[in-house]
């Protein structure tokens, strides 16, 4: 049996889902559904059983699942809210929840891949580099990305990122994240916005060497996500942190470009001030350093970023389709 913890989610799914397309249906999925539409990323999928969170995790306690012949966990639950300001909400959910499973997953040799982020690189200072040696350094500009690095220190420290690996995921959007609320990516923001009212809206920039627009960022498709993640989970060796992105810095002009290219709407952006809340945490800037990935001989190509938003909106947006609908 394979666990995947945030089974509903946008990347959990997609993971479940790549698993379904090779023919692996004994999947236990943990998520909490509450009151929003999250389950409307379940029934396409093929899975042997769905459990929430909170009893998932007491039965983990309980230690209910140690005669369970458990292949491996993906845990990809959390809360992914950068915005989210309770810290001991963040601190329970993404770091308490974290150390329960990879003390269960180390204790039986169960191979565990986790949710890290690249938001733990903060402001981009000491670079995007997936190096376990450099984590001391490195300063989250949230609680959100804090809380994935005291995860991250704490499996240094007690050594168990010899044993387990953490993907650094860059800014992930696609299929199955309608419930997202406001952390929706900005490919599904452009989608609504411009089938709404013809035009896009996105930050100002407050610093001189970006012009509006210009920040930039490595949007990566969920699908070569759950690919690369995939591709790490079937290496035993490949251990400790990776990063999970295109290599890529495109600009947010050119992502609402694809949006407008993929509906065949002429582009038409409006800059708009960005709540001053967020303006000392924003990051400007980030590319992820692929190299280690790719010297593991992972040598896929990320779908550009105009293939992949045209794919996302011709293919499940406008029809309203799910992962797993006749894929």
């Amino acid at each position: 049996m394979y666990i995947v913890t945030g089974g509903a989610g946008l990347i959990g799914s997609a993971i479940v889902w790549k698993l379904n397309r090779r023919g692996i249906r004994n999947i236990l999925i943990v998520d909490h559904l509450g009151t929003s539409d999250k389950w409307k990323n379940l029934p396409a999928l093929q899975y042997a059983d769905y459990m929430e969170k909170e009893d998932f995790r007491a039965r983990l306690r309980a230690g209910e699942f140690a005669e369970c012949p458990v292949e491996g966990i993906f845990h990809l639950g959390a809360c992914s809210a950068t915005t989210e300001r309770d810290a001991s909400y963040l601190i329970d959910n993404n770091f308490h929840y974290t150390q329960e499973i990879a003390l269960f997953a180390a204790a039986r040799n169960i191979r565990l891949v986790y949710a890290s982020s690249c938001a733990t690189y903060g402001d981009g200072a000491h670079g995007y580099r997936d190096d376990e040696s450099e984590l001391d350094r490195l300063r989250p500009l949230n609680m959100y990305g804090y809380s994935k690095q005291m995860f991250d220190l704490w499996a240094k420290q007690r050594g168990l990122l010899r044993y387990i690996t953490g993907c650094k995921f860059s800014n992930v959007y696609g299929p199955n994240e309608l419930h997202k609320g406001d952390m929706r990516s900005v490919v599904l923001r452009c989608f609504e916005q411009i089938t709404t009212d013809g035009r896009m809206r996105l930050f100002r920039s407050y610093r001189p060497e970006y012009k509006d627009g210009e920040q930039m960022r490595d949007f990566l498709y969920v699908k070569d996500a759950a690919d690369m993640v995939l591709f790490l989970a079937d290496r035993p060796d490949a251990t400790g942190l990776y990063n999970i992105g295109s290599g890529r810095a495109e600009t947010w002009n050119a992502l609402a470009a694809a949006a407008f290219a993929a509906l065949d709407r002429p582009v038409n952006i409006e800059y708009i001030d960005m709540p001053e809340s967020l303006r000392d945490r924003y990051q400007y800037y980030t590319k992820a350093e692929m190299t280690k990935l790719r010297a593991l001989g992972y040598d896929r190509e990320p779908t550009s970023l105009r293939d992949a938003v045209a794919d996302y909106i011709r293919n499940y947006l406008i029809p309203g389709r799910f992962l797993g609908d006749g894929d």
